[in-house]
């Protein structure tokens, strides 16, 4: 509900929160005002997220005040934030897997029979009714583990407006979906912001979505608030350098040379998913040296299952993934990595980084027997090891307190460059890289791709699987498209346009027009 008499529900003043080693919010003050969708940006660590997890009441600031409907808070505490009428959604989700959609939604609030009694239909329909009016499609008896992460982007989303929050903050909320599944949550959070008055603020990185969604701007850099604008005041260009401090261009990629030898051919390959259902159908391409194979595809049409075949992390059904003149078939993970291939997973918290290890220890998982970093494999050599985590932590900008810090302590853009730096420094023909800019900043984005195309020139032969059309076509030399598990196509650059992709991408071989 819209608060009256109010112009600014939230207000910060002076706020600071000193981090062991790092000075995460510097003296920041700004307001928001009720009824707008406002939009904050900065790089990895600008401080974002901390200054959103203060509002919501993680984190208690080190010293200034903050102000919710005019009120002084107090008690720092998630539970008051909510009565408060603060929702907030994170970047990485907080649901239980095995629980149903429903369930997850009325956590701690569930309907009840005669006072204790859960009341299951209830929930259900709960659940229903909010999907019917909010606009956002899931099934509630759906098992969350098994269910897409777009979906469970919307079940947490969901779950915060059961709580009736009016200020709803959302933690790089596009980072796991879709194009359509973008449009579809930015027409939701214009519909709760006209019709029910409520309040959005974004995290973001994608600055185009700053653009097309955001009333006003916020832009932070190292701690610090840079400034903040009305959006139609603003453009791209001017956003990123304030962002990074300098002028960001993501211009064409130079790639020199031209495909070489084969590398990896995957042959007539049937996966099936947690379900033991279908999910790679009859697929078959080659990547050769010196050459970026992007996969466009909506998520869960089996990309992610056919990267974890060809990694090792999934049972191959039938079929053959060929690594050289190797059968992966009959590798397990650390035979198929041995046999030269590095993996950036598309989940960075579930298989890309052991998040209570420190950033050191992140940085040599699997290269631990190397004579470089131990002793006949047994002991490890610390000082080596060190010397070679400090380069990676300043070679990738790392952003912490140093390469002791615990790696869960990291925003998602630095777990990022953690992965990103450890398979990047392993010496392999071979890259498999999914969904390598999720949640990064445009500075670490130009970074990241400048080093796949680096990696390609230098000969890696490289398959690219990522949810950004932008990325796909940027960077890779062919692409093909994926729907329910078959190639439904196959482009090499610049044959395609980014809309008649999309046909293909969902299953209409007919080619669109411009019109």
């Amino acid at each position: 509900m819209k608060i009256d008499n109010i112009d600014n529900i939230v207000e910060f003043k002076n706020v600071s929160m000193q981090f062991p080693g790092v000075l995460a919010n510097d003296n920041v003050s700004f307001g928001i005002k009720s009824g707008e969708i406002f939009a904050l940006v900065g790089e990895n660590g600008a401080g974002k997220s901390t200054l959103m997890n203060i509002l919501y009441g993680i984190n208690n600031p080190t010293s200034g005040e903050v102000y919710i409907k005019g009120k002084k808070v107090e008690n720092f505490s998630p539970t008051e934030a909510i009565e408060n009428g603060i929702g907030m959604v994170h970047q990485h989700f907080m649901l239980v897997p095995s629980f149903t959609v429903a369930e997850n939604i009325v956590l701690s609030k569930e309907p009840r029979k005669a006072g204790f009694i859960y009341n299951k239909s209830k929930a259900i329909e709960v659940a229903e009714n909010l999907v019917e009016e909010y606009g956002l499609k899931v099934n509630p008896r759906d098992i969350v583990s098994e269910t897409s992460v777009g979906i469970q982007q919307r079940v947490e989303i969901l779950k915060t407006l059961y709580r009736g929050a009016d200020v709803l903050i959302l933690d790089e909320p596009t980072a796991v979906l879709t194009p359509s599944e973008t449009k579809e949550l930015f027409a939701v959070i214009k519909r709760v912001v006209k019709e029910l008055g409520m309040t959005v603020i974004i995290i973001t990185h994608k600055l185009y979505e700053v653009m097309a969604i955001s009333d006003r701007v916020g832009v932070m850099r190292q701690g610090k608030l840079v400034g903040v604008s009305e959006t139609k005041d603003v453009d791209e260009k001017k956003l990123a350098s304030m962002m990074v401090g300098r002028e960001v261009l993501l211009e064409k990629l130079e790639k020199t040379g031209s495909p070489g030898k084969l590398k990896i051919k995957v042959d007539n390959l049937y996966v099936a998913d947690n379900r033991g259902l279908p999910s790679v159908n009859g697929v078959n391409f080659e990547i050769r040296e010196g050459e970026i194979l992007g996969i466009a595809a909506i998520e869960g049409n089996g990309q992610s299952e056919l990267v974890e075949a060809i990694t090792g992390l999934r049972h191959i059904e039938s079929g053959h993934v060929y690594i050289e003149d190797k059968d992966a078939k009959e590798l397990n993970a650390r035979q198929i990595r041995n046999a030269g291939v590095a993996h950036i997973p598309e989940d960075r918290i579930s298989t890309g980084v052991s998040g209570p290890s420190s950033i050191l220890e992140n940085l040599i998982i699997g290269k631990e027997r190397r004579s470089q970093f131990s002793v006949k494999g047994i002991h490890l050599r610390q000082s080596s090891i060190r010397r070679y985590a400090d380069d990676l932590f300043k070679k990738f900008d790392i952003r912490g307190a140093g390469v002791d810090t615990r790696v869960e302590s990291l925003s998602g853009g630095n777990m990022q460059k953690v992965v990103v730096a450890r398979e990047f420094s392993y010496d392999t023909p071979i890259l498999i890289i999914a969904q390598p800019t999720r949640g990064v900043d445009i500075g670490a984005m130009e970074f990241i791709h400048d080093k796949i195309v680096e990696k390609r020139n230098n000969g890696a032969a490289i398959l690219l699987v990522s949810a950004d059309l932008d990325e796909v076509f940027r960077l890779s030399d062919r692409i093909i498209t994926l729907y329910e598990g078959k190639i439904t196509g196959e482009f090499k650059s610049g044959e395609i346009s980014k809309m008649d992709i999309g046909y293909y991408m969902t299953g209409d071989r007919r080619e669109g027009t411009d019109e």
